[in-house]
């Protein structure tokens, strides 16, 4: 193992996760509810994959970004929490720079392409409150195709470069990050270059394609809101808004957990340095744990075909 020394010239070939340095007593106390939340995510969207893909009515575009949306969050939290599970429970610290960096590309990629999704999702609800007679037309399966790999395509593409980047550095000293995931800056500071480049980038191109995606969903919401207040048809406006409830919150909870780890970064000086690290890791969690649930309790057909399939498997 690379030794930790700030004074080592060697190069470092793997890196130690210290998850709350300042609390470390933290770690048994918050692997519990880690592990329940982990068992959550990963039980409640593997069952809505499964009803999706078993039950022959929720083959519509719809369930389709939906399964989409459930395929992100199960890779996420694949790629984070075992391996943050695995140091609070055997204190399995060690991470190769091979694994670290890939850590980090799909944490940089995945979230991006879920608020991209999210933006699909609004357009969908767009069309369907909004021009009702054309949504057939054009919300289709190869629509769904094709958005999906635009998804991936942008933000794998426009991504990349942060971990290629950051993987270019010369780390020459430290290899102790301060962090339970290979965050980007996280492990840049760790080099002995000049990583301004790497941080710029990072910054321009993640705000760039989060900004986007935010506004179009705004927009999107502004369009259905007005089409809404415009029915005459006695509880028409809250049948479509219904149709869109579900998806506001998801909306909600990954923009509320979103701005707060921003806020909390900003005002790292303020706040202990666990706290963001903390936030960061359940900004991988508990949107995946959620957003399923969410779904299947307001959504009258998908919770008909996830009670189907527990009857079956019962």
């Amino acid at each position: 193992m690379t030794s930790p020394s700030n004074y080592s010239t060697a190069p470092v070939s793997e890196f130690l996760l210290i998850c709350f340095p300042n609390y470390q007593s933290w770690q048994h106390w918050l692997s519990l509810p880690l592990s329940l939340l982990f068992l959550l995510a990963m039980g409640a969207n593997t069952t809505l994959l499964i009803t999706i893909r078993l039950e022959a009515s929720l083959h519509e575009p719809m369930y389709y970004l939906l399964s989409l949306l459930s395929l992100l969050d199960i890779v996420l939290c694949l790629t984070v929490i075992p391996k943050v599970l695995a140091i609070f429970w055997f204190d399995l610290r060690s991470i190769s720079f091979s694994a670290c960096f890939l850590q980090m590309f799909i944490m940089n990629s995945f979230l991006p392409m879920e608020s991209c999704t999210f933006m699909v999702m609004a357009y969908d609800r767009y069309v369907a409150i909004c021009h009702p007679l054309r949504y057939p037309s054009i919300i289709t399966d190869q629509f769904v195709a094709k958005a999906s790999v635009f998804i991936v395509i942008r933000n794998a593409l426009l991504l990349s470069p942060v971990p290629i980047l950051t993987a270019q550095l010369h780390y020459c000293g430290k290899n102790v990050i301060e962090n339970c995931i290979c965050a980007n800056l996280s492990v840049s500071r760790l080099s002995c270059d000049n990583f301004t480049l790497n941080r710029i980038y990072q910054f321009v191109a993640v705000w760039t394609l989060l900004g986007s995606d935010f506004i179009l969903i705004f927009l999107s919401y502004t369009f259905i809101l007005r089409a809404v207040l415009r029915f005459k048809g006695e509880g028409a406006a809250a049948k479509a808004l219904s149709t869109c409830g579900s998806h506001f919150i998801l909306i909600l909870f990954f923009s509320t957990i979103l701005l707060v780890v921003v806020l909390t970064n900003v005002a790292r000086k303020s706040v202990p340095m666990d706290i963001p690290i903390l936030l960061n890791v359940l900004h991988h969690l508990i949107p995946p744990a959620l957003n399923p649930i969410v779904y299947g309790f307001r959504t009258k057909e998908l919770k008909q075909g996830c009670q189907k399939l527990l009857r079956c498997g019962l």
